[in-house]
């Protein structure tokens, strides 16, 4: 496969992914996924929906695991910047949300990092604002 051809797969794969993730399709999402997926998230034991995951389905379960704990309304992922190099993507946004548990938002900045093989997701690496998260978990 060339660049130009790993680029374009890529692209749409994360393209897919954030349709899937925007509507909540879990079982698209589980597809995206590779069966083994490099994840990387800052476990943080006062946020329940951030915790180690492996497998397709445990990371597609990352947004309903996400969902259950935030005020859907007030959830919200802004991308800025989408970056695509050959099976690699890097995503720049802003991200912010409520606990549903406290009433405390949290928000800030976040970088996503996908690597893209055989047109699904192989690498997850998510770096955002965790102590804000964290303190809107806490009561």
């Amino acid at each position: 496969m060339t660049d130009t051809t790993a680029a374009v797969t890529t692209r749409t794969t994360v393209e897919s992914f954030l349709a899937a993730r925007s509507a909540g399709d879990t079982a698209a999402l589980t597809a995206l996924f590779a069966d083994e997926v490099d994840w990387q998230l800052a476990a943080n034991p006062d946020v329940p929906w951030i915790k180690p995951r492996r497998t397709a389905a445990e990371c597609a379960a990352q947004f309903d695991d996400l969902m259950a704990h935030v005020v859907p309304e007030d959830a919200r992922a802004e991308i800025d910047t989408f970056l695509v190099d050959g099976a690699d993507a890097v995503l720049f946004g802003h991200v912010a949300g409520r606990v549903r548990a406290t009433g405390r938002t949290f928000e800030g900045p976040f970088a996503l990092r996908l690597t893209v093989e055989n047109g699904r997701i192989t690498r997850h690496h998510l770096y955002e604002n965790s102590v804000s998260i964290a303190q809107a978990c806490m009561p």
